[in-house]
């Protein structure tokens, strides 16, 4: 079994010295899975135990523990080898899009070039021919006015807007986006809780945790304040009832740390960021569309100029190639237009969710910020169970790092000095 790669961040992030509640709250990680994973982390990577005077253990990793671990786990290395050939990979699939659009308006072009040029000589050579291409001949300018020389002037503006996405990236945005802005929604919802029992201490009331949760009242009883429960699963909490019957938290593991506090601004609440349509900018989005129209446009005029497949078997070459993979050419113009425009519409309710969601949780904030004598006096409550226990190096009464007599002659040396 591999170390959890959750725990060695939250390791290097702590300064590689870190108790199980620090742990668990950089993490958001259940204490348990916390626990066993910095045992399993500190046998396989050369850590130590510290333990303190008070029977509380800490955890200290060697700065090189990862080299450790790659040296000792294949896996490890494959894990590694592998998201650097999936990043190549990914990043040619999303520059496949704006290369496939390329060399379809390409291919189509050239075929419509081909088919007039054909079509025109017809035409010289017998008056009486029935053929009107002279429409289809005006529509090329209209194509390419991309690439022509005005198209620095036209669009000027929008390319003055910073992007980090060059042209093919941004054919990948407009087509699918950029990702979901809240996949780590849950980590961060662990994380910032753990940071609110941290920062009160291990002890706290559920009006402080309640702007961090959601389907309050909908999956938990509200009133006997259910939604406590996975928390109290989570961080091995324990519940206390003051006189007046009401309900207080502290959590014993998150009030160890051998890690110096620093106080810092906390998030009232838990807010989930709205989705984008694409991170590209105004500029790219149009290009990306105004290509993706005139590649569908070029498509429909080809596709009446190869109806009934006799110009193709005339002219043979490269139009009978592009008539055998025309339905593809056209399937992709339309998608290319589709997939965004059903994305857009996507986004926008899945945005009113959000809005809905953060309002949830933001009316929440505002009971605390506005705490009534009867909410206050919770709270004073639970600060009767507040405690913050900073373990250093001159609070142990044993560490793994040095051999057991060694360690008890420093302590007789200590104490003779005294």
């Amino acid at each position: 079994m591999t170390p959890n790669p959750t725990i060695m961040q939250a390791v290097e992030r702590l300064g590689y010295r870190v108790t199980v509640g620090d742990v668990a709250t950089q993490a958001g990680l259940n204490v348990a899975e916390a626990n066993q994973g910095l045992l399993a982390l500190a046998s396989d990577a050369g850590g130590h135990l510290q333990v303190a005077d008070t029977g509380d253990i800490v955890y200290l990793f060697p700065k090189n523990f990862r080299d450790i671990l790659r040296n000792k786990y294949f896996k490890i290395k494959l894990q590694e080898w592998g998201k650097k050939i999936w990043g190549v990979i990914f990043y040619l699939i999303r520059i496949s899009f704006g290369a496939l659009l390329i060399a379809s308006i390409a291919l189509i072009t050239i075929a419509i070039f081909l088919i007039i040029a054909a079509m025109n000589s017809d035409r010289d050579n017998d008056n009486n021919s029935s053929w009107g291409g002279g429409g289809g001949f005006f529509f090329f300018p209209d194509l390419f006015w991309y690439f022509s020389p005005g198209y620095n002037t036209h669009y000027q503006e929008h390319r003055r807007e910073k992007s980090e996405l060059n042209f093919f990236e941004a054919i990948f945005s407009f087509l699918f986006g950029d990702g979901n802005p809240n996949a780590n929604l849950e980590e961060r919802r662990w994380q910032e809780i753990g940071t609110v029992i941290s920062s009160n201490r291990g002890a706290v009331v559920a009006e402080q945790i309640s702007p961090y949760l959601d389907d309050i009242g909908e999956k938990y009883q509200q009133e006997y304040e259910d939604y406590m429960l996975p928390v109290l699963m989570r961080f091995n909490g324990k519940p206390q009832v003051s006189p007046e019957g009401q309900i207080v938290y502290y959590f014993p593991e998150l009030q160890i740390s051998a890690v110096k506090k620093r106080r810092h601004a906390i998030a009232s609440y838990l807010e989930e960021f709205p989705w984008r349509f694409s991170a590209a900018t105004s500029g790219q989005i149009m290009l990306s569309a105004g290509l993706g129209a005139a590649n569908l446009i070029a498509a429909l005029i080809l596709g009446n100029l190869l109806r009934g497949g006799i110009v193709a078997a005339q002219l043979g070459g490269l139009v009978a190639f592009v008539q055998s993979i025309y339905w593809l050419l056209l399937a992709y113009g339309v998608g290319f237009l589709v997939i965004p425009l059903v994305r857009y519409f996507w986004i926008q309710w899945r945005n009113t969710k959000v809005v809905e969601r953060n309002r949830d949780r933001i009316s929440r904030a505002k009971v605390l910020s506005s705490a009534d004598e009867n909410l206050q006096n919770k709270i004073a409550f639970a600060n009767q169970f507040a405690s913050e226990k900073y373990i250093g190096t001159e609070n142990l009464a044993y560490s793994t790092e040095e051999d057991l007599l060694q360690q008890e002659v420093k302590r007789l040396e200590e104490g003779s000095r005294e």
